[in-house]
Formats: structure tokens, sequence, C-alpha cells
């Protein structure tokens, strides 16, 4: 089997190719990852979120050893080189092209090593809102919204003076 996705994905096929990436990482993970430091055993291998996106899928590796945007390489198109940016709602991504035993993958690291996630349902958690703004429009009204500084609280003394003027941030 090749990382390559069909032709018109539904997503369907997109949950079957990240559920048979995973059981490639949890193999990896019991041959050779387990006795690591970076391995993390409060963790285990879980495709997370994966789903149809411009003709290929997408969605989040989590292993104890790292959490990664993955897709297959076919989403680079047939660029060649180590490296490949590939246009999400959010923006521009850099991936990293890999050959693994499925073949040809696109990643992005979020986080390596997983020593902050004390358990899967956190890691799971943090991969879902990841994911979520990987597909949030950069001009959209909350992506905006998000990007804005905080307003700072009124200054007690200028309330109490009458100046309703909030402090330069």
């Amino acid at each position: 089997m090749t990382a390559s996705a069909p032709s018109s994905p539904s997503d369907a096929d997109a949950v079957t190719w990240g559920e048979l990436l995973a059981g490639m990482y949890r193999q990896i993970g019991e041959r050779a990852m387990r006795d690591l430091p970076i391995y993390n055993e409060a963790l285990d291998v879980e495709a997370i979120g994966f789903r149809r996106f411009e003709g290929t899928f997408v969605g989040i590796m989590v292993t104890p050893w790292f959490m990664n945007v993955v897709m297959p390489a076919s989403a680079a198109g047939d660029r060649s080189g180590a490296t490949v940016r590939i246009r999400f709602p959010a923006g521009d991504i850099e991936f990293t092209l890999s050959e693994v035993q499925m073949g040809r993958i696109a990643s992005c690291s979020l986080f390596s090593p997983m020593f902050q996630f004390a358990d899967m349902a956190s890691a799971r958690a943090t991969a879902d809102a990841a994911l979520a703004e990987l597909m949030l429009p950069a001009d959209s009204e909350e992506a905006v919204r998000r990007r804005e500084p905080p307003t700072t609280p009124i200054d007690r003394r200028s309330f109490l003076r009458g100046t309703l003027t909030e402090r330069p941030g």
C-alpha cells in the first residue's frame, strides 16, 4: 500500500488512511521507541481528526514521542526536496517529506517530545484544537479577533477620577 490518496477521497477514506498510519506507528513504538528516553508511557498512538482536504487527507498523529500534522506526500504534488509549503485556511505551513512503510508522507511537527501531556485526553484535546486552528481561515472574524491584543484593564486611579480611558498596552 502506498501513501497516495485516491483521486476523490471521502472522509471514511481519510479515517482509514489515518488508522493504517497509526498501526504503522504502533509497530514502530513497540519495536524501536518504547525504551528510548523520549517515550511518554502515559500516551498511546492515535490518529486524530483525519478528513478530506484539497483532494487528499489531513489529520494529526499522536504518538508517545511526537504529535504531527500528517498527510500523504501526494499533497505536495510532484515537487522534489525535503520540505514543502502547503496552503491551509490558516495560512502556509511547512511540511517535511519522508518515507515510511506506507510510502511518502508530509508531516509538520507540533510537539516532540510529549512530556507536557499527562494523559491521552489532554493530547487528544490539543490535537483537536490544533486541527481546528489549521482549518480556521486567516481572515475569518474569529482569527482576526484572536490576533487582536487583549484590552488592558481600566486604570483604577483614572476610573476614580472619572477619566474612563484605558491604559496604553
